[in-house]
């Protein structure tokens, strides 16, 4: 599934609305590293693949900005490691 995510950057948060239901991660930049503190997804949207596309767009955003990519939260650290990071 291909989502519209907005960087919400005041709130440090990237977010879409699927179905009528807000999924977001939320993280900090610190020490020159975006850190995923927390994912969420709301029951009625699991499993079309909604947070990977976010973890995924936080840590582009990442990327392109020469930070490093950390997590706190368990889903994102995941993902980090399934994707090689």
């Amino acid at each position: 599934m291909k989502s519209h995510i907005r960087h919400l950057e005041n709130e440090r948060r990237f977010s879409t609305v699927v179905e009528g239901h807000e999924a977001h991660v939320d993280y900090v930049i610190s020490d020159g590293a975006l850190v995923v503190t927390h994912t969420y997804v709301p029951k009625p949207i699991k499993g079309l693949g909604i947070a990977s596309e976010l973890v995924g767009e936080a840590y582009r955003f990442a990327d392109l900005n020469g930070l490093r990519c950390k997590a706190t939260c368990s889903y994102a650290l995941s993902w980090l490691e399934k994707h090689g990071y």
